[in-house]
């Protein structure tokens, strides 16, 4: 008899990879997904722990499932993820109804846990760490579908300790994952018309640097760009401090690696970079960054900043407006600067009023918008290659890609041209995506 189970995903692009995993392996059980909780035996949140009160949002968000577990007691609801990494046996104390945690290293385990819940009436609870050579056995084989593009895992962890942040905390040191390994599995996803791979890791560009006899990230992406059937390679997310010359020349020699970077920089004041433990200079970085459009002037570059950091001045703020008016970030993702416990800076006194930290949040929003829809817009009339991924949300015949700097475009064409990389004239530049023309050849060629 078949199971059904429903899951949210909360969180970056590695949640997205472990929500692929628990979809494997709860196939592998007799588990079938399904769109809405009320169909589901099982209920699911892989969450994430990084935006402000998140763990409130989860506890929250998990109310809303207790109506079903009152109507249907034999309902199993589990949370895993960087929340339940974080508070642990704590959901269980404040949430009766909840059966299930696991956390960041234990999802090979969620089989073994669900089945002592459901023939047992135990609840469980697994949050340990596990060690490094455990965790390497573990990186995740996940069964493929038809898309044209997949994230690949090529590490995990991260050892850098920024003073803001929980990663290391909820996902534990830094492993990298044997190239081999990754390189086989690229291969297979190639054999299965895969065109793009995204290489993840919380630090892609320290790669290696821990495992003897190991390749560098740059090395690992020259393996990569040999592969017959890629089309375009991307990774996220970067550390500046290890952005090596090396890997700098990349984007000058491999003409499949995507002409875009994301490349934090948080803030543009020496004085928070430092609080912030971030290891580097403000003069460092946009050196950096120099020596990226030198290699490829036709690099785009976005970016993560945190807008009031415990001491951050008005100086200091625009510090970071003058940084991003000079590197002219093709976007950002700004964030308010919210506390996490266990954090080195949770213990830093706020010095901004909130007021006043939103209304330089407003500041920097508007600069940006600037800058990226003069960027945008001077793409149109322009003939961009864009990797066809599906049929576009717009609905009837249109299609969507990307072009190489991730920038979604919508356009009429047929369906043949699904993992095929056309030339497509952009007409319009709208906030979030762009629309363009097929270029004649190319409907042609589909033809």
């Amino acid at each position: 008899m078949a199971k059904f189970f429903y899951l949210e995903t909360f969180g970056c692009q590695m949640n997205v990879v472990d929500s692929e995993q628990i979809v494997d392996l709860l196939g592998r059980v007799g588990y079938q997904q399904v769109d809405t909780p009320e169909e589901a035996g099982l209920i699911l949140l892989n969450t994430c722990s990084v935006r402000d009160k998140a763990e409130r949002k989860v506890y929250g968000h998990l109310g809303r499932f207790k109506p079903l577990k009152d109507q249907r007691p034999e309902l199993i609801i589990g949370v895993g993820g960087c929340v339940a990494q974080q508070e642990g046996e704590k959901l269980l104390e404040k949430l009766r109804y909840v059966d299930l945690v696991f956390g960041t290293h234990n999802i090979h385990r969620l089989p073994e846990m669900l089945a002592g819940v459901e023939q047992e009436g135990r609840r469980r609870l697994e949050t340990e760490f596990l060690d490094a050579d455990t965790r390497r056995a573990l990186f995740p084989e996940r069964s493929v579908s038809d898309a044209v593009t997949r994230f690949v895992t090529i590490m995990q962890g991260c050892d850098n300790f920024c003073s803001y942040c929980i990663v290391p905390h909820v996902r534990g040191r830094e492993i990298s994952r044997a190239s081999g390994e990754i390189l086989a599995e690229i291969r297979d996803l190639t054999a299965r018309g895969v065109k793009e791979v995204t290489l993840l890791g919380q630090n892609v560009n320290s790669y290696g640097l821990r495992e003897a006899g190991e390749m560098s990230f740059a090395q690992l992406l020259h393996a990569v760009h040999e592969i017959d059937g890629i089309e375009r390679i991307r990774f996220t997310t970067s550390h500046p401090k290890d952005l090596s010359a090396e890997l700098i020349a990349c984007f000058g020699g491999l003409p499949k690696l995507a002409k875009h970077l994301h490349l934090p920089v948080q803030c543009g004041a020496d004085p928070v970079l430092a609080a912030m433990n971030r290891g580097y200079t403000r003069a460092q970085y946009l050196e950096k960054v120099a020596q990226l459009k030198e290699v490829c002037p036709e690099i785009r570059l976005t970016s993560d900043v945190i807008v009031g950091f415990p001491g951050e001045t008005e100086a200091d703020f625009g510090e970071t407006l003058a940084l991003v008016e000079a590197v002219r970030y093709a976007d950002i993702y700004s964030f308010l600067y919210s506390p996490r416990q266990g954090t080195a800076a949770a213990e830093l006194a706020e010095t901004l009023d909130p007021k006043d930290k939103q209304a330089r949040f407003d500041r920097l929003l508007e600069v940006q918008q600037r800058i990226s829809g003069e960027i945008w817009q001077g793409d149109v009339g322009r003939v961009l290659p864009v990797l066809v991924e599906g049929a576009s949300r717009q609905g009837g015949a249109q299609l969507f890609g990307r072009t190489t700097w991730n920038r979604i475009v919508n356009f009429a064409g047929p369906a043949e041209l699904i993992g095929r990389v056309v030339s497509v004239r952009i007409t319009t530049a709208l906030k979030n995506s762009q629309i363009g023309e097929l270029e004649m050849d190319e409907v042609r060629a589909a033809s």
